[in-house]
């Protein structure tokens, strides 16, 4: 019987597949996914790196701390927004569009916004759209110290905004409703309060509920753009 010409001992192996290498790019990509099918609350350095199939210190030549993370997360998100031309005319129309926007990017994905919360922005997207926002401000010939407390205030309230809603759908027995009670029951509820205690809530329970979260988030949007005027002189 002639000899095995390539010996077992000398068979070639098969070679196991070659790991993508870790990126910041998909860092961000594991970080948001995470984010979108578990929440925010089970965003770490560690479930970034499970979800990548290797160990938390491969992560750490690209980030130092979840800080990190999450600074890539927003720079992601405002990535995608649209920013106008500054036009004096239409600034709060597209103050509301800017803002609308990182809202909308913000639901995708609950919770994220807390990203935002009391971080210094240093992703070049996001510092784009603070530069947008700025602009706006600035064309309608607001001073630049009120514009940029203005471009803050504007921008925790609809981080707060989308905090909030996330919270709700956690909360809310039925997926339909837009507040955690429906607004049958919180009318029964106000209605239903002592009037010697209660006189106004339960006079005026229809208008207390009245309205869309979104309706709300226009008008408290509104109330702040409207306490800003064009630097005189």
């Amino acid at each position: 019987m002639p000899a095995d010409p390539c010996p077992r001992s000398a068979q070639p192996t098969a070679k196991a597949p070659r790991k993508k290498p870790i990126t910041v790019d998909r860092i961000t990509d594991a970080a948001l996914e995470v984010v979108a099918t578990e929440g925010y609350d089970a965003l770490t350095i560690r479930r970034v790196a499970a979800v990548l199939g290797t160990g938390p210190s491969s992560l750490y030549a690209h980030i130092a701390t979840k800080d990190d993370i999450d600074d890539l997360l927003i720079g992601r998100l405002y990535a995608a927004v649209v920013l106008p031309e500054p036009d004096p005319a239409a600034w709060r129309a597209q103050l509301l569009g800017v803002y609308s926007q990182i809202r909308d990017l913000y639901l995708d994905y609950p919770g994220v916004s807390r990203a935002a919360l009391a971080t210094v922005p240093t992703n070049r997207e996001t510092l784009r759209v603070g530069e947008g926002i700025l602009a706006i401000l600035l064309a309608d010939g607001v001073a630049p110290r009120p514009a940029g407390w203005a471009r803050d205030a504007m921008s925790l309230y609809v981080s707060a905004y989308a905090l909030e809603q996330s919270l709700v759908r956690q909360r809310r027995r039925h997926q339909d409703q837009e507040w955690v009670l429906s607004h049958e029951e919180l009318l029964d509820r106000f209605s239903a309060l002592p009037a010697e205690e209660f006189p106004q809530t339960r006079r005026h329970a229809a208008e207390l509920i009245s309205g869309t979260g979104h309706d709300r988030f226009e008008f408290t949007l509104g109330l702040l753009m409207d306490n800003l005027r064009p630097e005189s002189g």
